[in-house]
């Protein structure tokens, strides 16, 4: 069966989702909706796509996709997300991050919990292959008991944060996290479409004892290349008791008791791509299956989230936080007091 896939959202990120079709198996792009006519018609006209629409209502009742692209800034992402829902799309895919602050984040939660909609959430660095790869050898044990988690992004926390959480949580096979202690500095990027502090860091624990580090912004991750690019610099190593794994966008890294050390590269346009259409055709798989739970579920991109709120909240209170736990209203405008 192929399925019906349309996009909200025609800007520069849509285009990432797009090229994945060439080696999407089981969808077809059919329509496409923005606000903006001449985005809508370049997007159109380079992807072959002629159902083409600016109100996302009508393209949801004429289409009636089997899938939906939200690829739209996280300042809309409750209403749009509510749109889908109300329309019964059977899964959509939405653009990282899953929210802004505690408001909307409770908003999402309890629209989940009604939906009929399946939501997954844009953190495809989850199917890149040598991700893949090294977390099947951290399940398998080759590296032994996980001792240890270290990720870094050279971007915010908000931004590509999210990612390197992402890949924190799934290494360690989606154990919930228990506490978070964390601080932030700097409102530069605060007042911008993806708004949170410039730097973030956090010592984060999981209910396996299991700890890992989170850096993030420029001032404080490292960098993995000689690229002064705020983009270029995701990265996560596991220490076991035996070995690590390290994986980067432009290398990976690992060493067992049987294999010794080993390492190599790759081409991270060319995994991304690839890794993009893993993300949409397990999406696919799920709709087929209500039991093939997709991996970067909005259920655990809530999880993930909650860290981030963590973090901010210890750096108001300078106080570790216990996690799940209940945000409170307002947190950007009160870091934003805080750091200035």
């Amino acid at each position: 069966m192929t399925y019906k896939s349309a996009f909200l959202g025609c800007g520069g990120r849509a285009r990432g989702h797009a090229h994945a079709y060439q080696y999407v198996k089981n969808g077809k792009m059919v329509a496409i909706c923005d606000l903006d006519e001449e985005r809508l018609n370049a997007f159109g006209n380079d992807f072959g796509i002629e159902k083409r629409y600016t109100d996302i209502h009508e393209m949801l009742d004429k289409e009636r996709p089997d899938l939906l692209h939200i690829v739209t800034p996280p300042t809309l992402r409750v209403g749009l997300m509510t749109i889908a829902a109300e329309h019964e799309v059977p899964v959509a895919i939405v653009e990282k991050p899953i929210a802004i602050q505690g408001e909307d984040w409770r908003q999402i939660r309890e629209l989940r919990k009604t939906s009929k909609t399946k939501f997954v959430v844009n953190t495809q660095l989850h199917f890149h292959a040598r991700n893949l790869e090294l977390k099947r050898d951290v399940a398998e044990g080759r590296i032994g008991e996980i001792r240890f988690i270290d990720i870094s992004a050279r971007s915010t926390i908000l931004d590509q944060g999210v990612h390197v959480l992402e890949l924190c949580h799934s290494y360690n096979g989606g154990v919930a996290p228990t506490s978070v202690f964390g601080n932030v500095s700097g409102t530069k990027t605060i007042p911008t479409r993806q708004p949170s502090p410039d730097v973030a860091e956090a010592a984060i624990t999981f209910e396996n004892g299991v700890r890992a580090q989170m850096l993030n912004g420029l001032e404080v991750a490292p960098k993995v290349i000689d690229n002064d690019s705020p983009y270029a610099h995701k990265r996560i190593s596991v220490y076991g008791a035996h070995g690590f794994v390290q994986w980067t966008m432009h290398g990976w890294e690992r060493s067992t008791p049987e294999g010794g050390y080993e390492s190599g590269s790759h081409n991270y346009g060319e995994e991304d791509v690839l890794g993009q259409a893993r993300l949409t055709d397990a999406a696919f798989d799920w709709v087929k299956d209500e039991n093939n739970l997709h991996p970067t579920r909005l259920e655990l991109s809530l999880v993930q989230f909650n860290i981030i709120l963590g973090i901010y909240v210890s750096a108001l209170n300078n106080v570790p936080v216990s996690l799940p736990f209940e945000p409170p209203d307002g947190l950007l405008d009160a870091l934003k007091s805080r750091l200035e």
